[in-house]
Parts: C-alpha cells; structure tokens; sequence
C-alpha cells in the first residue's frame, strides 16, 4: 500500500476517534444534566432550605450564561486552549458539586453553587465550539454528535426518575456529583484540534463579530425560537396535571420530544437545503406547534405536536450551527459560541418573566406569544437568507 493510499486512511481513523470520544462527552455532559432537574431542588428541599431559597439558588446557572459565560469562552479562545479549558472546567465543576455535597447552610450551599456554576455553564458553548472545529477539519457531521447528548439527558431523567425511590433525598447530591466525575474523566480523552485547526491564526477581539450584521441575525433568530420553548418547559407539565394527564402520561409526552430530536439529529446530515432556509422551516414549525398547542387540545392530537420537537428545537439547533460553522471564522468558534449562548439566555430569561405573567391571566394563551416570537425569528431569516444562501451547505456539515 502506497503512502497517498494510507493517508485517507489515517484521517478517517483519526476522525472517528475524534467522534467517538465527543459522542461520549456530549453523553455525559447532558446526562448530567438529565440527572441534575430532577434531583437538585428534591436535595436542596431534603436539607432543609425553603422555597423562597430554592428558587433562588435555581436562579443562578441562568444568571452565568449571559455574565460569566462570554467571559470565559473568550479567554479560552484568546490563549488557545479550547480543548483545555473543556477539561479544566470539568474538573473545576466536579470539584464545586463534590463541596456542593457537603455543605448544608443556605449561604454557603449559594455561594458554592455560584462558583460551580461560573465554570459549568460555559462547558456547552465550549463543547460546541470544539465539536464545530472538528467538524470542520474532519469534514464530520453535527447532528450525530450532538444526538448521545439528547439520548443521554433521556437516560439520565428516566434514571433519576427511577432512583428518586430507592436513595434517600439528602445523598442524591453525590449522583450528581458522581456524574460530574464520570463527565471530568471522559473530558480527558477528547483529542487535541488546535494545532491541527489553524491554532496559529491570531484571534481578534470579540468586536468583530458583534458588528457583524450576519452573525447577530443568527444569535438573534436562534434566541427568539429557543425561547419561544419558555412556555412550554414552565408551564407544559402543569397544564398537563391539571387537565388530569398521569404523571406516566405527562413523562411518555417529553420524552416523545426527546425522541423526535434524536432522530432529528441522526437524520441532520441527509438535509441538503440551506441553513438559513431549515432556520425558516424551524420557525414555522414552532408556529405552528404553539398555535395548536394554545387550543388545549386532546390528549392524541397533543401527543402529534410533541413530535413537532425536534423540528422546533433539534432543527433550529443544526440549522444554527449550520449557519455558525459558515459565518464565524474557525479560530473565533468558542466566543461565537459564548456570544450565542449569552444572548440565548437574556432573551429567555426576560421571556420566562413574561410568560408568567401573561399565563396568569391567559393561560394557554400565553403560547400565542410563543409564537409569535417564533413568526418573527424566521420572517427576520427569510429576509436575510441572501447573506448565507451564497453559501449553500448542508445544515449538519462542516463543508
């Protein structure tokens, strides 16, 4: 065998390797937040903290995302250490929810729970700044990646469910913390990308892209479609209790979404459209899907638009990284990325304010202003699918 022969050969294996080990990153990064919903307020309830504390403890992870987060992804891009910074974040979480574990005073479990939550958060727009760098270099796809982190949050809900009656409340704190652990050591194995991406390039400052009119479209449309999901991830569950749904019933209901956006996923790097477009046809889906569901409808037509999820959310997820890989230099992904998330969470925090309001007078109604948020997000693309139609690429893929 020729060396040119085994040169193809050698990227491919090194490709799937590089794949293989985010897939199992992604899996314990979302699994560890599938086990963290459900089991965090039941332990901090367990040790005595009230729940005018609860909620705000609770408050803290989105305070992060648009303070500290952006803070972070940029220093990790400006020394270079994309890879490094995922690990030393995921250690640095491990440690915080292992001191987490030991405290019992509302004072100190909230001071922890900030510093723990300072490096925790930034690890999803890192992983995604990573992962949109190998796809690039490897010529991979996005959305199999990223599905064994959904798959994984399944798992990791549908387990805690499962625990929550066999461990006693007060050590549920040490799963979570156990699954940091797990998520720190895995980190370990991802595969350096940096040399091999063009680490040399020098990255300028953040500036750049913010007077970049393409890239605040995307942030811009990404954050009024996820945060259309406000409604739903607040008030979905109670709407369903009170119109008499079983908790059995209720769970089978989210997990159809689940299940909707892995196969989303898996399917993302058969779609041949442009981003800009599958941004458009995510949006009109979440119209859609939150028209209906301001209908109250019945039980079968209501499980139907659960299945519309992975349209609203897992298509809006490629389509925006899609969208990311073309329009931010390689070498700016992470501050891309923390930028994405920040705005993300401005716009669904002032949203999740809103809708409880306007679902304390409206109920169900609430959801027509989900949709309108939604309408809005992709009439702002359809108008500026010119600056990346130009472009044409497949959502899922880096080239």
């Amino acid at each position: 065998m020729s060396i040119e022969s085994q040169i193809p050969i050698a990227a491919e294996v090194t490709a799937r390797r590089f794949a293989r080990r985010l897939a199992a990153f992604y899996a314990t990064l979302f699994g560890m937040t599938g086990v963290h919903l459900p089991f965090f307020t039941v332990w901090l309830k367990a040790i005595g903290i009230d729940s005018a504390w609860i909620g705000t403890i609770t408050a803290v992870p989105a305070v992060t995302r648009f303070t500290v987060l952006p803070l972070i992804t940029g220093a990790a891009e400006r020394h270079k250490m994309l890879r490094g910074a995922i690990m030393l974040t995921g250690f640095a979480t491990a440690v915080g929810f292992l001191i987490i574990g030991t405290q019992r005073e509302v004072f100190a479990v909230l001071a922890v729970y900030a510093l723990t939550c300072c490096v925790w958060t930034p690890m999803v727009p890192l992983t995604d700044a990573y992962a949109l760098r190998g796809v690039a270099h490897h010529g991979l796809n996005y959305g199999p990646l990223r599905l064994w982190g959904s798959a994984a949050f399944v798992v990791g809900a549908l387990g805690a469910g499962l625990a929550l009656g066999y461990v006693v409340p007060v050590h549920l704190i040490w799963i979570i913390a156990g699954v940091t652990v797990l998520g720190a050591l895995v980190g370990l194995t991802l595969r350096p990308l940096e040399q091999a991406s063009g680490a040399a390039t020098p990255a300028p400052g953040g500036g750049r892209l913010l007077r970049d009119p393409g890239f605040l479209i995307i942030i811009a449309c990404s954050a009024l479609i996820q945060s259309s999901h406000s409604a739903y991830y607040i008030f979905a569950s109670i709407a369903w209790q009170q119109a008499g749904f079983s908790g059995l019933t209720i769970a089978v209901l989210w997990t159809l979404g689940v299940i909707a956006e892995i196969v989303l996923f898996a399917l993302s790097p058969r779609f041949t459209l442009p981003s800009a477009l599958l941004v458009v046809i995510a949006a009109a889906s979440a119209v859609a899907r939150w028209t209906v569901t301001a209908q109250d409808p019945p039980l079968p037509i209501l499980a139907v638009v659960q299945l519309a999820h992975g349209l609203t959310f897992g298509l809006t997820q490629v389509a925006i990284m899609g969208l990311m890989v073309r329009q931010v230099p390689s070498h700016m992904f992470a501050r891309g990325q923390g930028y994405l998330t920040a705005c993300g969470g401005i716009v669904a925090s002032a949203t999740s304010i809103l809708c409880g309001m306007v679902y304390a007078r409206y109920g169900q109604g609430v959801y027509y202003m989900m949709a309108a948020m939604a309408a809005t997000s992709g009439v702002v693309m359809w108008l500026a699918r010119h600056k990346f139609i130009h472009h044409p690429q497949s959502a899922a893929s880096g080239g």
